[in-house]
């Protein structure tokens, strides 16, 4: 994996275009977080993705056996907690095949003590650092 300048806008333009409602389709996502261990608490034992990486300051997450749809770092963020910020991006999206996957997410997010808002086959949940979760059968 390499890391070499982008600008977003740009690539969202060419690459990604718009869906309907007036968001983008992403491969994967990148979040800056406060601690590693809480991470992996969080998107591995929550929410139920697979660690597939760990490099220096960073974790990689997935499922079905990709290489990473999600990546969580501390590069410029070591100790940070709740972010009170509100720029930056929102909320991401995970959609899981069936309504059994999403009620296995519920029960995980249960027993970690996380609190999520569950809505028809829909929920949100919100990590350590305030990241907005959204899971829906898709």
């Amino acid at each position: 994996m390499g890391s070499a300048p982008l600008d977003p806008n740009a690539f969202i333009d060419e690459h990604l275009g718009q869906v309907s409602d007036g968001t983008a389709l992403m491969g994967h996502v990148h979040l800056k977080v406060g601690d590693l261990t809480e991470a992996e608490e969080f998107y591995a034992d929550a929410l139920g993705f697979a660690v597939t990486a760990r490099s220096d300051g960073a974790l990689f997450f997935a499922a079905d056996g990709y290489h990473h749809h999600l990546a969580t770092n501390i590069w410029q963020s070591a100790g940070a907690g709740e972010r009170v910020n509100p720029t930056g991006l929102g909320s991401f999206e995970v959609t899981v095949p069936a309504t059994m996957d999403l009620d296995a997410v519920a029960e995980r997010l249960d027993s970690s003590g996380h609190d999520y808002t569950l809505s028809g086959e829909s929920l949100s949940a919100a990590d350590p650092w305030g990241n907005e979760v959204r899971v829906r059968v898709g």
